[in-house]
């Protein structure tokens, strides 16, 4: 049992880690001759309290593996502050450049059910309290557009695309510049995530920012302000269009809804009445885990079958957003879009994090810090990749905990808390 607690204890609480059955051996390596020596260290599963290697499933969405779902929360955590404030390999003087926050919400598809805050209470007449279920569901089902709902989150990533190529047009407009001279003086970098709506329209949270020409190394030139980012990204933001499929005679065509908020990030941890970078960082980290399952009560994996819908606790919007996904998945003329593969995602096959290359750095990166970290804290002192050949072999044995092995992780892991600010480390 001691054995198998400290090897459970090193999946970090993740209760669905994937199982591999084979070996891993060490052996010293000649750094001069290459040749191969003696047998360092041999790792076999069948010798493990398990019975096999166990590995963390690493499964970012909060209601698949809370314990994943965290690391991934605090490693985006940490990738939206380094390109704040500086740190992770970005320069520090990243936290002068202008950058903003700001929200791109969807159009409206048909009147739902909210919590004005101009007037006492809702549409239906009902002063709905936070919690309330009806919140985001359509005040009339049978007029809700539920087809250009499923439409328009199929679209929301290739409209940022394009909002993205307008923005530097834009940018450079003001600037006096052409789009050619502007990429020799000037780069936009930025780090956004998607959040569902309670009526399940995905909208997005970024943090745009005005570099140099080589990106966080240097600095923007003297005309780039936060005022000047401000106003291009509203003008491109109600410029951006794409255009949708023509289904029954209708033709779609898809923008960003009226409702755009951008605010200049000022301050810092300790400054008063204003958006500091710690506060945006803790905001897009938390919908970084979460999916429409959260928002609107829907699936967090794929459907087989449209019947399995029959046997799902889902809401009347969620069940019929899933099945106008599934109906449009049919047609030939969409094929392109997926709808069925992306149905439990209402139609939305984009990334939920994204970044430019130059806006900080990447939680591949930040991944690969702590595996070396882990390995440098069991390695034989003076024992390197340089002096060591390893060969190993792994094969797929299945995936989860037993009910045991299940209970004994519970025990050993404190509950995590996935909102609020994570800590530094």
């Amino acid at each position: 049992m001691p054995a198998l607690a400290r090897q459970l204890r090193g999946l970090g609480g993740c209760l669905h880690p994937i199982r591999l059955d084979g070996h891993r051996t060490e052996h010293r390596l000649d750094a001069s001759s290459g040749e191969i020596g003696a047998v360092l260290h041999r790792l076999d599963s069948a010798d493990l309290p398990a019975g096999s290697l166990l590995v963390r499933c690493n499964n970012r969405r909060a209601t698949r593996c809370t314990a994943c779902a965290e690391v991934y929360r605090r490693d985006t955590f940490q990738l939206i502050t380094a390109g704040l404030r500086g740190g992770k390999g970005t320069p520090e003087q990243v936290s002068m450049h202008p950058r903003v926050f700001a929200t791109f919400t969807a159009p409206g598809f048909g009147p739902v059910h909210n919590r004005p805050s101009g007037r006492p209470a809702c549409r239906c007449g009902t002063n709905h309290p936070a919690d309330d279920p009806a919140l985001g569901t359509p005040l009339d089902p049978s007029t809700y557009d539920y087809e250009a709902a499923v439409l328009w989150n199929a679209h929301a990533g290739m409209l940022w695309r394009r909002f993205s190529i307008y923005l530097r047009r834009e940018i450079a407009k003001r600037a006096g510049l052409t789009q050619r001279d502007f990429r020799h003086v000037a780069r936009v970098s930025f780090a956004k995530v998607a959040e569902y709506q309670r009526r399940g329209a995905v909208h997005f949270h970024a943090v745009i920012r005005l570099d140099g020409p080589d990106g966080n190394t240097t600095p923007p030139p003297a005309w780039a302000t936060a005022e000047l980012l401000t106003d291009a990204i509203q003008a491109a933001a109600r410029t951006a269009r794409v255009s949708g499929p023509i289904i029954d005679g209708r033709v779609h065509r898809f923008a960003f809804g009226r409702q755009l908020d951008v605010r200049t990030i000022r301050g810092n941890d300790f400054t008063e009445g204003e958006l500091t970078d710690r506060a945006v960082a803790a905001y897009i980290a938390k919908y970084a885990t979460k999916g429409a399952e959260t928002a609107t009560g829907t699936l967090d994996r794929p459907l087989r079958f449209a019947a399995e819908l029959a046997q799902l606790d889902l809401t009347d919007h969620a069940r019929r957003m899933i099945r106008t996904c599934w109906t449009l998945g049919a047609r030939k003329d969409l094929a392109e879009l997926r709808l069925r593969a992306w149905a439990h995602m209402l139609g939305f096959r984009g990334h939920f994090s994204t970044k430019t290359r130059h806006y900080s750095t990447t939680l591949t990166t930040l991944r690969h810090a702590r595996a070396e970290w882990r390995r440098l804290q069991v390695a034989p002192e003076g024992q390197t990749e340089e002096t060591t050949y390893v060969l190993a072999h792994w094969t797929y044995a299945g995936a989860g905990l037993t009910p045991t092995e299940e209970w004994l992780t519970s025990t050993l892991t404190p509950a995590l808390g996935t909102e609020g600010e994570p800590t530094h480390g």
